[in-house]
């Protein structure tokens, strides 16, 4: 009997698990037995495992095979498992030496002449070959920039089995890692593009100081997509540790490029709005893909024409809004993808939507069906609502201010929430907890006066009120005063009537 063992990873969501394949070779018919809860892409590994060991040059086992990935309970899924598999088989066939194979993490699928296929999820799984404490790791040539990401442990790439196969046995090199910078100056928008719509421009700038999510309501061509489209150019850049986590759901929806493996923006996300509750929030057979609400981590979810999708995927948003992730159950087990991330709504205020309302056609009752398809629950959520009129033609010749200009200002605001909220373990008036608000930074009465009285009305709820009092406090960042006033609460509490 012979036995031979490699490593590779198990990806679920955005993190990861070693699995251990062992192949052992004993006396019996010649056949193939992979065992250890593999899907058909798996199970389909044997025949281009086969395939690239021989076409490679090498013998494949002329008796039994058992292949064995531990631990058995957890699900393995897709071809990334193919080049532990072949090296595994190899090392029990007495062809390549255990010393370097028994210190290395595999990743990679495997065509049938020998060459080795980029994979999704290097990136995570880089990250958990880092915290599980392996030294090197050895990924597809393709996804090298992509798992070169991660520091303080050694990646190397490949470009076949045979280059594999000769390095383990000492006897050739792998690719490394070539350093470089991948903050590239992207081409934002500039708010500048956008005249007139003071109110909208400034609930924008607003919306980007304390990180609230916005709703813009107009007829069509008025600028809400113009708007929209400009708010990740007010955010700041992500953190070295924003970026990872951004790119590691990338790397596993398969949307990264190698000439761009590192997300440094805030994403900014448009789905149509004919997009399913699955497009959303994410799903899909066997392990739950990740939705636009997780593409959008970090970054703005724009969704245009609102007022078009369907109920059940308007309402599916409110888990993400709350909890800043998003949990798929699925019949191998729950998933959990992150999902913190600005919700911008853009609606045309009834079907028909004229330039002029006084030319609207719409029955009363259509209208109000219209824009009800956004229930109550997913409003309270929205901090602030802005009402779009058309401008006058003298408004064009106005000079708007440019991208740059306002993004200083939000960076001060966000400069002064973040010395405010830092030891409390958050940096934007957004995430601040209710209870905080309400007690340690509780206003004066009279600040708290107009939020009062609107509560004794019933016209917002608890909710409503923390989230009136987060805007207030980012107007307050905005104009640079210590406390927000009563005019900021009375200005944050008037966001919230507007539809």
């Amino acid at each position: 009997m012979a036995l031979g063992r490699a490593y590779s990873v198990a990806v679920k969501a955005v993190t990861g698990q070693t699995v251990e394949i062992e192949a052992d070779i004993s006396a019996g018919l010649p056949g193939v037995h992979l065992v250890g809860l593999p899907d058909a892409a798996l199970q389909e590994s044997r025949d281009r495992v086969r395939a690239a060991i021989t076409n490679c040059g090498f013998t494949w086992p002329a008796s039994r095979l058992t292949l064995a990935l531990s631990p058995a309970t957890l699900p393995k899924m897709g071809s990334v498992y193919d080049l532990a598999l072949a090296t595994a088989v190899l090392s029990a066939n007495k062809a390549i030496p255990p010393i370097r194979l028994e210190k290395t993490l595999l990743l990679g699928e495997l065509a049938l002449d020998g060459r080795v296929r980029p994979i999704r999820g290097v990136l995570p799984a880089v990250l958990a070959a880092k915290r599980g404490g392996w030294p090197t790791v050895v990924v597809p040539q393709a996804n090298l920039a992509e798992a070169g990401l991660v520091e303080g442990i050694e990646v190397l790439g490949t470009q076949t089995l045979r280059q594999l196969t000769a390095w383990l046995c000492t006897e050739g090199e792998l690719d490394p890692v070539l350093q470089s910078d991948f903050r590239q100056e992207t081409d934002i928008p500039d708010l500048a593009d956008v005249v007139g719509h003071a109110d909208a421009r400034f609930a924008v700038e607003l919306a980007a100081a304390g990180a609230h999510h916005l709703m813009l309501t107009g007829p069509p061509g008025i600028g809400k997509t113009m708007l929209a489209q400009r708010l990740p150019g007010l955010l700041p850049p992500l953190t070295d540790a924003e970026a990872l986590e951004v790119t590691a759901i990338h790397s596993v929806a398969g949307l990264l490029t190698a000439g761009q493996p590192l997300i440094t923006e805030p994403p900014f996300v448009a789905p149509h709005h004919t997009s399913s509750v699955a497009a959303l929030v994410g799903g899909g057979s066997g392990i739950a893909k990740p939705g636009a609400v997780s593409m959008a981590h970090r970054g703005v979810l724009f969704l245009d024409e609102c007022a078009e999708l369907s109920t059940p995927a308007l309402e599916a948003l409110r888990t993400p809004l709350e909890d800043g992730e998003i949990r798929l159950a699925r019949r191998d087990g729950v998933v959990a993808y992150p999902a913190r991330f600005q919700l911008v709504l853009a609606a045309n205020p009834c079907p028909c939507a004229p330039a002029n309302p006084r030319d609207c056609t719409c029955p009363a009752q259509l209208r109000r069906r219209y824009l009800g398809k956004l229930s109550g629950p997913l409003l309270d959520r929205v901090d602030l609502r802005v009402k779009m009129h058309p401008i006058s033609q003298a408004a064009l010749n106005d000079v708007a201010e440019a991208t740059a200009l306002v993004r200083e200002r939000v960076t001060l605001a966000r400069d002064r929430a973040s010395r405010r909220w830092s030891e409390y373990g958050f940096r934007v008036n957004a995430d601040a907890p209710g209870p905080l608000l309400r007690k340690e930074f509780r206003p004066s009465r009279p600040v708290l006066e107009p939020l009062r009285n609107a509560m004794e009305r019933g016209l917002i709820s608890v909710r409503a009120l923390d989230r009136c009092l987060r805007v207030a406090w980012t107007l307050a960042d905005l104009a640079g005063r210590e406390l927000p006033s009563v005019e900021d609460v009375k200005l944050a509490l008037t966001f919230r009537d507007k539809r």
